[in-house]
């Protein structure tokens, strides 16, 4: 998001956040969060695709809710409600294209109404039948529906895939196959979006979904300050802060202005003054000495940090106004003594996502097998976590290796904790010892993540290792 959209969508909590308070409440943050998913969307070249992609992130939210509701909560009244109002808003910005305004909410133009109407037709079809089942969604549906995200979520993530799809896309809408990219469809969201599905879909599947209104799910998906950068949110915990009463207004104000004013200082201050000087494949290749290197990659260190932790807070911050309190995402931390805790205090929802949805559930089949060693258990069980949460920022080999540095990282100190406790002598537990072992394990810490964020930040493998080596003087 941009700083004026920062501050408009600042101005609009403000003012949700007094009118919720009077009723309506979960309604006036749908209509608002269904607007905004079309706001943000970013212009494409792909003709009308920056139309059509929030109508698909609203679209498969209904599936998914129609998927994962019960009989009863499917057959609400106030379900009507939220879904007239989703069509209605769609529909006037539909319009949008005959009266010449279209670009004041929307990036560019939108389609012709037909189209609009044929797309919102299909969906509303497939909501339709799933929500006069008068059963439950088998679990072969669910993890139908299960896939189809993870197959959405590789197509975007994947340069040869996207490829594909974009020129797949410039052929249906008439346009240059040959100007066809990787980096033509930017689905705004779908990353978040995708999370809170699948952790709603696997809820369902283990009994522990909390019945919920089309509205409140739509609300919860899309909600709009958390809706393009996290955090991520569970269900049963945002649901449990929509449905009790607001805290003061006055109170939510207060604490939630120190957050958005702290995300922006630390966004557009602190991030993008280190982003003109922190590490990119341009400077990669520019860096002369391992003085100029090292530079890079401390900027980029703390770049990344004060981006990501300051969208965060301004998230924060907004959901405040509007009485909802989202779960803190970083906590300090490059002040961990070790990277299990580095990455307790990291992205904190994601870590726990991945560690309630695939973890956890690896771990114990691992476990069940009985073909591995306790500790062979704990290597593949990382590897393959880490691997995971690397692929999620994009499949490609740099991410592999990233998600791969990090697994490796974490069994080690996980051995290494093991082994050392039990020898630890009663004078290395004294206050002085712990701060320097402890002093020695944040700058261990920092500096293994450091030099994992090169495979991160780089585009290939080659340009990664040259330089690594650089860092070092080899190169």
């Amino acid at each position: 998001m941009t700083i004026s959209q920062i501050l408009i969508f600042a101005a609009l909590a403000l003012f949700l956040g007094w009118l919720t308070r009077k009723g309506q409440r979960v309604n006036l943050l749908l209509a608002a969060s269904v607007l905004a998913v079309f706001w943000l969307q970013p212009a494409l070249s792909l003709r009308y695709l920056d139309f059509y992609l929030p109508i698909f992130s609203i679209g498969i939210t209904a599936l998914a809710w129609a998927l994962t509701a019960t009989p009863e909560t499917r057959q609400r009244a106030e379900n009507k409600t939220a879904a007239l109002i989703v069509l209605a808003l769609i529909l006037l910005l539909a319009l949008t294209r005959y009266l010449g305004i279209g670009q004041i909410l929307l990036a560019a133009r939108p389609p012709a109404l037909g189209q609009v109407l044929l797309l919102v037709g299909i969906f509303v079809l497939g909501i339709s039948l799933l929500v006069r089942k008068k059963e439950t969604a088998s679990n072969a549906l669910l993890w139908t529906g299960f896939a189809l995200l993870l197959i959405f979520f590789l197509i975007l993530k994947t340069p040869a895939l996207s490829l594909v799809a974009s020129r797949a896309w410039r052929a249906l809408e008439h346009q240059n196959t040959a100007l066809a990219t990787a980096i033509d469809i930017h689905w705004l969201g779908y990353s978040y979006l995708a999370f809170r599905l699948l952790h709603t879909i696997r809820d369902r599947q283990t009994g522990r979904l909390p019945d919920v209104t089309l509205g409140e799910y739509l609300t919860y998906v899309i909600f709009f300050p958390a809706f393009s950068a996290g955090p991520i949110e569970r269900i049963e915990r945002f649901i449990k802060n929509l449905r009790i009463p607001a805290k003061p207004f006055s109170d939510d104000i207060l604490i939630g202005g120190q957050r958005l004013f702290v995300g922006l200082f630390k966004k557009f201050v602190v991030a993008d003054f280190l982003a003109m000087i922190a590490l990119n494949p341009t400077s990669a290749m520019q860096a002369q000495n391992p003085l100029g290197a090292w530079i890079l990659l401390y900027a980029y260190a703390f770049q990344i940090f004060f981006d990501f932790s300051g969208y965060t807070d301004i998230a924060i911050g907004l959901a405040h106004f509007l009485g909802i309190t989202l779960p803190e995402n970083f906590k300090q931390p490059y002040r961990q003594p070790n990277l299990t805790l580095f990455w307790n205090n990291w992205h904190i929802t994601l870590t726990q996502w991945f560690r309630a949805y695939f973890f956890n559930p690896f771990a114990r089949s691992l476990r069940r097998g009985r073909k591995l060693s306790p500790s062979m258990m704990v290597l593949v069980s990382q590897l393959a976590t880490m691997t995971l949460i690397g692929l999620w920022h994009g499949v490609t080999l740099n991410f592999v290796f990233w998600g791969l540095w990090h697994g490796l990282g974490l069994f080690a100190q996980n051995r290494w904790s093991a082994w050392i406790k039990p020898r630890l002598t009663e004078a290395s537990q004294n206050s002085r010892a712990q701060r320097i072992r402890s002093l020695g394990g944040i700058l261990l810490t920092f500096h293994f993540v450091a030099l994992g964020w090169v495979w991160f930040v780089l585009p290939n493998p080659a340009l990664s290792w040259a330089f690594i080596l650089k860092l070092w003087g080899a190169a």
